[in-house]
């Protein structure tokens, strides 16, 4: 094996800055993302296994038959009373019988008390103070524990009518956010909480506003949503009535069209970029028929920037035939909504050279580098001595255009594998050729490798 250093124009480390797209379409409490369909599989009615306009997280199980256990029967030792607590997997044929089936985490339940998160350590020793079984406790040392299910993402909306209520009481993701809210508030003065006083008129105070929140997650954009991407429309029948943009890439999400519709021109949120935050606060009324916009209300509204996004994850899901009967599942499925976006993504790359020059790396270490046959050792061996054969040929791997016939030979090997290594000569990584290359003795060879982290 031979053995070099990287020299100074041998390393390059780079920022790989990406922008991906994403594209999503809310309509009758249904998301789809990127217009991709609902897919069915030879063993699954859906192929990945999670609902339309959600990403797999893991990618694990495609096309895998089977379902996931809801409970087990609890009996450890003597604590447990023989009723049932949420979910432990455990897959034997048995209890997932059918051809390819899922797959499944697991670690070894040892001392050092790892777990999933979705099991959870014991609160107390005694059952009468409270305390609720778990995988964890049920399983002894040695024991496997199970990872649960499959996860997956897709965005979701958060209608909170009261952010505080005339008994005080609060929503935690607003709270959350407010001081994130005035420290954005140097980009744009409708990031600020209070929107300052003009006489005795305060301009807003989001304490006191509806408020809907469309929660992206991350894995959707990366680092942030780039600035200047949004865009937000609200469709009736098919029809765009309203679509918001940051036009100014200061978070401001600005009414542009239709043109001359009403609230053309206005202010109806912000964008949290880096936290993937969509805030809507306008609440004027678009144009057109009244539609039940909040879940569990039996009165309708009309369309606004406050009901933006509705059944994404937000328990509308209005049923019915879409009937004289059901005139709310009619009204419903007239509105549909579009958001799309890009994200922003750095992913640092280390590019390595690593050189081969003329007469160096001619020596292989596959075992078929010697010549089939040959001893590997010399006839005096012993306890004591060890003694390598001197006369061992190295197999000629030259290539004959005749019969019969036997090339000369020549130094010559197949590189298959670079392997990259510290100082103190451990093994990092291995990066292996998809086709080994000919190495002859007057070769000079120059690998790129590449590394994203």
């Amino acid at each position: 094996m031979s053995l070099k250093k990287f020299k100074e124009n041998d390393l390059l480390i780079n920022t790989m800055k990406a922008y991906p797209s994403a594209e999503f379409v809310i309509y009758d409490s249904t998301i789809y993302y990127n217009s991709i369909p609902e897919q069915s599989g030879a063993f699954s009615a859906q192929v990945r296994d999670i609902p339309p306009g959600f990403v797999s997280l893991e990618e694990r199980n495609i096309d895998k038959a089977g379902s996931w256990p809801t409970t087990i029967q609890v009996e450890d030792q003597g604590k447990g009373d023989g009723s049932t607590i949420p979910f432990t997997p455990v897959p034997d044929n048995a209890q997932y019988p059918g051809a390819n089936p899922f797959t499944y985490k697991f670690i070894l339940k040892d001392s050092s008390g790892g777990s999933f998160r979705t099991t959870a350590a014991r609160n107390s020793e005694n059952p009468d103070d409270g305390w609720t079984p778990t995988e964890w406790d049920t399983a002894g040392a040695g024991d496997v524990l199970y990872g649960a299910g499959i996860q997956s993402a897709s965005i979701s909306r958060e209608y909170i009518p009261e952010p505080f209520d005339s008994t005080a009481n609060y929503n935690a993701h607003y709270v959350a956010l407010k001081n994130r809210l005035n420290f954005y508030g140097a980009r744009s003065v409708h990031y600020n909480v209070s929107g300052g006083m003009q006489g005795d008129t305060q301009h807003w105070n989001k304490d006191d506003q509806i408020l809907n929140l469309i929660h992206v997650p991350s894995i959707f954009y990366g680092k942030t949503i780039h600035p200047g991407t949004l865009s937000l429309k609200w469709y009736y029948t098919g029809s765009l009535i309203g679509e918001l943009q940051d036009l100014k890439r200061n978070g401001e999400l600005i009414q542009v069209g239709p043109v001359g519709s009403p609230g053309s021109g206005s202010v109806a949120g912000v964008a949290l970029y880096d936290e993937g935050i969509l805030m809507l606060t306008g609440t004027w009324d678009l144009g057109y028929a009244d539609l039940p916009m909040v879940s569990g209300s039996s009165t309708t509204q009309d369309p606004s920037w406050i009901y933006f996004g509705a059944g994404a994850q937000d328990g509308m899901n209005i049923v019915g035939g879409g009937s004289l009967a059901s005139p709310g599942a009619l009204t419903f499925r007239s509105a549909s909504f579009g958001l799309s976006f890009k994200g922003e993504t750095n992913t640092q790359v280390i590019t390595m050279f690593t050189h081969a020059k003329r007469g160096e790396a001619n020596f292989s270490n596959n075992p078929t580098y010697m010549k089939w046959g040959d001893s590997p050792t010399s006839s005096f061996v012993s306890s004591h001595v060890y003694e390598e054969n001197s006369q061992r040929l190295v197999a000629n791997t030259v290539s004959s255009s005749y019969t019969n016939y036997s090339a000369s030979y020549q130094r010559q090997v197949y590189v298959s594998r670079v392997g990259i290594y510290d100082e103190n000569k451990n093994l990092l990584g291995v990066a292996t050729l998809s086709n080994p290359v000919l190495k002859k003795e007057e070769d000079s060879l120059t690998f790129k490798l590449k590394l994203d982290i």
